[in-house]
């Protein structure tokens, strides 16, 4: 006699169901189980949305000590360049020649230059001209180098030819002699001469990185299918092209951030930077070059202050770079 059916019996035997019916049957119920299941497939949620460039970027930042550190150093040169009496209570151009060229000593831990001014308090003081100059330079060739570059990638024809040319032209003039030239003329004891000039030399590189980026980017499968939905260029320009080709812009322009600040500092030096009673470090570099041999306080303290600040913004700009870039993971 067949053995009867026991309702206890909850071996795999008993419950697997057959033909295609049972089979649909068993597909349904794995997935209800897995849609259940608090961890979702894979157990990566089913709610879980995917991982942007942006967050793997932050992700790996964060964990970089080479990022934090920077940021860390940058922060704090910020910090005083906007209120220098944080950590300065003296006036950088308040000087008294009968205290020329003193050494390290109370109410002068850097010691005096040869004007009798506070080391200390100039170097201080210096970090705002020379930060300003820096960050006004990138922002400005960074906006105008991503729209030259952007609009010659994304149209193409003649439209590119001619902006690459363009930007030839600047390329084949030298920054430092070019600097001689343009910056002679003017007469400003303010940063926007300098500021100016960086951003008339130095848009033609991120114009080339944002040029390379949109070609790469408009070639990808979404730009086409947006296009052949009938996106308007605008649409296709902003929404799906620049979001994903901002990123090697971003790298070089933070790298560079530091070069325009040694590139500052080398045109005060010249005499054609910032002018006084503007305090920069360039210029007080200057200042104490006549005097290196029997006073190298004067040169060390604003020149060890220079070399920090580009090599912070060097190594951040290192860390944003191997962050965005997938190939360097």
């Amino acid at each position: 006699m067949p053995e009867a059916y026991d309702p206890k019996d909850v071996s795999k035997d008993a419950i697997a169901p057959t033909g295609a019916g049972g089979a649909m049957d068993l597909a349904m119920s794995e997935a209800e189980t897995l849609e259940k299941t608090p961890g979702g497939p894979l157990g990566t949620g089913p709610q879980e949305k995917a991982r942007s460039l942006w967050t793997d970027a932050w992700q790996q930042l964060r964990r970089n000590p080479v990022f934090i550190i920077s940021s860390l150093l940058i922060f704090f040169l910020v910090l005083i360049s906007i209120w220098p009496q944080l950590i300065a209570s003296g006036d950088p151009n308040s000087c008294q020649l009968a205290d020329a060229h003193q050494s390290s000593g109370p109410g002068h831990p850097f010691g005096t230059d040869a004007q009798g001014c506070d080391v200390y308090t100039r170097t201080v003081y210096g970090a705002r001209a020379s930060i300003s100059v820096g960050i006004c330079a990138t922002l400005g060739v960074a906006i105008l180098g991503s729209i030259m570059g952007g609009l010659a990638g994304f149209f193409g024809g003649w439209w590119d030819g001619l902006l690459s040319r363009l930007a030839d032209v600047f390329f084949a003039i030298p920054v430092v002699l070019g600097g001689l030239v343009f910056l002679s003329v003017v007469v400003s004891s303010t940063i926007w001469p300098v500021v100016g000039f960086m951003i008339l030399l130095g848009w033609p590189q991120i114009s080339r990185i944002a040029r390379g980026a949109v070609i790469t980017a408009k070639q990808n499968d979404y730009v086409q299918a947006a296009r052949a939905l009938g996106a308007s260029n605008t649409r296709m320009l902003l929404r799906h092209v620049t979001p994903n080709a901002v990123a090697p812009v971003i790298v070089v322009a933070t790298i560079a951030l530091g070069t325009y600040i040694a590139l500052e500092a080398t045109l005060s030096y010249l005499g054609v930077g910032l002018r006084p009673p503007t305090v920069s470090w360039g210029i007080d570099i200057s200042n104490a070059s006549n005097y290196i041999r029997n006073y190298p306080h004067e040169l060390l303290w604003p020149a060890g202050a220079l070399s920090i600040t580009v090599l912070a913004f060097i190594m951040l700009g290192d860390a944003v770079r191997d962050a965005l870039d997938p190939k360097l993971r």
